[in-house]
């Protein structure tokens, strides 16, 4: 997919057309916002990626960021001119993927976003074949994971980064993968917090998917057998 919906909330209007331009020229349909309250509104109507300024009149980017979360964990870049490290922790403490300070280039924006989107949608040709494993069927490309033994026709209810670790672990069956690559793929580059975030998503993934064969590797990291 390249055709990708952008939510972009920003008060400085002139920041605010440098941005959109940029982000057209990748393909994108920008949607822009510079107040939090209308932004709030649009919520609803799910875009395949926001980038939210913190400081903005109306609802400010933070509380735009949690109700984000609570209708589906859609990706979000934080941009801010404030306390960078604060609003940088702060940010990825309550979902934020990614972060950006001013000012920036909005080139090194874009590149954030594509490699963003291309972690969350994007699949090869060859990670488009459903997986088959233990009676779950995993879809790399609608990012889906069915329970074949449950008579509930949902999909099993996966945030956006249990669904990255298992299209990360699951892609190659009986690999081991460390924590520090399991953050460099489900969190990206620039995580600044601790890897016992792995261990909290693995933990739940175990709940959510119990028959998922997924071995600790004390001292080292996870993988996924096949039985």
């Amino acid at each position: 997919m390249s055709q990708f919906i952008v939510h972009l909330v920003e008060d400085e209007q002139n920041l605010v057309e440098i941005i959109k331009a940029y982000l057209e020229k990748e393909g994108w349909t920008v949607k822009t916002f510079t107040d939090g309250s209308k932004a709030q509104e649009a919520i609803s109507e799910k875009p395949h990626l926001w980038i939210l300024d913190i400081m903005l009149p109306g609802t400010d980017g933070y509380q735009l960021l949690k109700e984000i979360k609570e209708h589906g964990d859609t990706p979000v870049i934080f941009i801010s001119a404030r306390d960078q490290d604060l609003d940088r922790v702060l940010g990825l403490e309550m979902g934020s993927d990614d972060y950006l300070a001013k000012p920036f280039l909005p080139q090194e924006l874009v590149i954030r976003a594509k490699k963003l989107l291309a972690r969350i949608y994007g699949a090869s040709q060859t990670e488009t074949r459903k997986i088959e494993l233990n009676d779950y069927s995993i879809d790399p490309v609608a990012r889906t994971v069915y329970d074949k033994r449950s008579n509930d026709t949902e999909a099993v209810d996966l945030t956006t980064k249990e669904m990255d670790l298992i299209l990360l672990l699951t892609g190659q069956i009986g690999k081991a993968f460390s924590r520090e690559t399991i953050i460099e793929h489900v969190w990206g580059e620039n995580y600044y917090g601790s890897e016992r975030a792995v261990d909290d998503v693995v933990r739940r993934v175990r709940k959510k998917m119990p028959r998922i064969h997924l071995e600790t590797l004390y001292g080292y990291g996870y993988r996924v057998l096949s039985s």
